[in-house]
């Protein structure tokens, strides 16, 4: 997350009014903003989807008869909201706008965790917090396409420095990192199965490779060895 949330992230507070919430997406052209307590504790997220409830539901403020569409109220059942849309579309605050909680990660979590994270909850952004839950900064779906710019170089050193040390290319055994196109080729030599396994996991886990093509040999097949067992 690190390498590319955003650090510089408009905030809300929980009594910050509708109004206000609105015009700083708005003006910094985001689609959501964290709402903090005042010691810095992520306490819930705003995003658009939750200020057009107002309209969604306008039937409240102008007699129109109107529900929203049926996939909408199916995925919001699903996400454990359940009709919520109504008690938005009267929120005057932050507070009573949010979606809570947030669904964070930490600054350490892999973008393939963050990415099946957003899949999961259906959201299009993760707050990043730290070890006490205070805003650390926020990932966007677009964001974690920017691991996918990398060139082949730069993928191929960030390989390399994931690998665990004893396994990298020496003079005669070690594993030989190659990358074309986002897609890491891993051939060489281990001591062990599980050394050659560790590192095509590895590399399938960092964000920005496309693919992991493995020609791995190992010395010994130790998954095949049973521990001895005495009486």
């Amino acid at each position: 997350m690190r390498d590319v949330m955003t650090t510089h992230v408009a905030s809300v507070r929980p009594d910050t009014p509708f109004k206000d919430v609105a015009e700083l997406l708005v003006r910094r052209g985001v689609s959501a903003v964290p709402v903090l307590e005042e010691d810095g504790r992520v306490a819930g997220v705003v995003s658009e989807a939750d200020l057009l409830r107002k309209e969604e539901f306008r039937e409240q403020y102008y007699g129109e008869d109107y529900r929203p569409r049926l996939r909408a109220r199916l995925r919001r059942r699903l996400a454990g909201r359940g009709e919520d849309g109504q008690e938005k579309a009267g929120a005057a605050t932050a507070a009573e706008l949010m979606s809570a909680p947030a669904v964070t990660v930490g600054p350490d979590t892999s973008t393939v965790t963050a990415a099946q994270l957003m899949d999961e909850h259906g959201v299009k952004r993760l707050v990043v917090v730290d070890g006490e839950g205070r805003l650390i900064g926020v990932v966007s779906r677009r964001d974690l396409l920017k691991a996918y710019v990398r060139d082949d170089a730069e993928l191929r050193r960030w390989v390399e420095e994931a690998i665990p040390e004893q396994a990298r290319w020496n003079d005669r055994t070690g594993i030989v990192v190659q990358v074309q196109d986002g897609i890491v080729t891993l051939s060489g030599y281990t001591s062990t199965r599980t050394e050659a396994t560790a590192a095509v996991h590895v590399a399938k886990g960092l964000g920005g490779v496309v693919g992991v093509r493995e020609g791995l040999v190992w010395e010994r097949d130790d998954r095949l060895e049973l521990p001895l067992i005495w009486d």
